[in-house]
């Protein structure tokens, strides 16, 4: 799909990876709807963008229902980006109950539900694009990432299999799955370094995966260096492997992580 004169709805728009999104959306000339959970960001974001006709739309997720009723106050959408994410890195007995219900309803469940309610209008058109941004945490397991973890492989799982139940409608579905992004992300928002040994990707190169997937139709992006794809690719083949070399290197890093994602849950 050209997404050139198209509407695209994005969650978590004000994020670090939401206005990179956006920003590259806009400049491939797609009006954007944005939405996240704040309304001055959001507006300030809608008017830096080139380009006419973006809107911005307040919501919050993990509040039952949030998902359908942004998408009644959005209107008729040709592209979605199901963007949004709740950090949930961590042992899972250090989530209350609550916090168990808010990542999986902004992380898995609003997404699913959206895709439901935009498949008829779009298959309709014959036309449509749905893009999720899942990470590389849903390819492979990494130590205290057991509730994360199981949102994005949930969500790459459910968005590889709607794209075989919608192969010919004419609409389109993408996956992208960044690996650690500096400057946005768990790490930049935790003030966590990044293992250098990794590598990492750039906000902006999540930005131009989503308008390939979209353009291409590309069923899966990982935003990743080349290292990092192929560590990836091993711990996915041999988890039980992957996860004794790793040691407690791999659970270091992710408890300084989830320390300083703390508040944000």
């Amino acid at each position: 799909m050209d997404p050139s004169g198209k509407t695209a709805l994005l969650t978590g728009a004000t994020g670090g990876l939401g206005r990179a999104i956006a920003l590259a959306l806009a400049e491939s000339g797609t009006r954007m709807i944005l939405s996240s959970r704040k309304p001055d960001e959001l507006e300030s974001l809608a008017a830096s963008l080139p380009g006419d006709g973006h809107r911005a739309l307040v919501s919050d997720l993990a509040e039952e229902g949030a998902a359908l009723r942004l998408l009644e106050e959005a209107g008729e959408i040709d592209i979605l980006v199901a963007n949004a994410a709740l950090p949930a890195s961590g042992k899972l007995d250090t989530f209350t109950q609550e916090q168990i219900g808010r990542a999986l309803r902004v992380n898995l469940d609003s997404p699913v539900r959206m895709a439901r309610e935009l498949i008829p209008p779009m298959t309709g058109r014959r036309s449509g694009h749905l893009v999720f941004i899942s990470s590389q945490s849903g390819q492979a397991p990494t130590a205290r990432a057991s509730l994360y973890a199981a949102t994005k492989f949930g969500l790459r799982g459910f968005a590889l299999c709607l794209r075989e139940d919608l192969r010919g409608s004419g609409v389109g579905v993408s996956v992208i799955s960044p690996g650690p992004i500096r400057e946005a992300g768990m790490f930049a928002d935790s003030g966590v370094s990044a293992p250098s040994l990794t590598g990492t990707g750039t906000p902006e190169q999540v930005g131009k995966a989503v308008v390939a997937a979209i353009e291409r139709n590309r069923g899966e992006i990982t935003v990743a260096p080349l290292r990092l794809r192929a560590m990836g690719r091993f711990a996915a083949n041999m988890p039980e492997l992957s996860g004794r070399l790793a040691g407690g290197l791999v659970a270091k890093v992710a408890d300084e992580v989830a320390s300083g994602q703390t508040e944000k849950r």
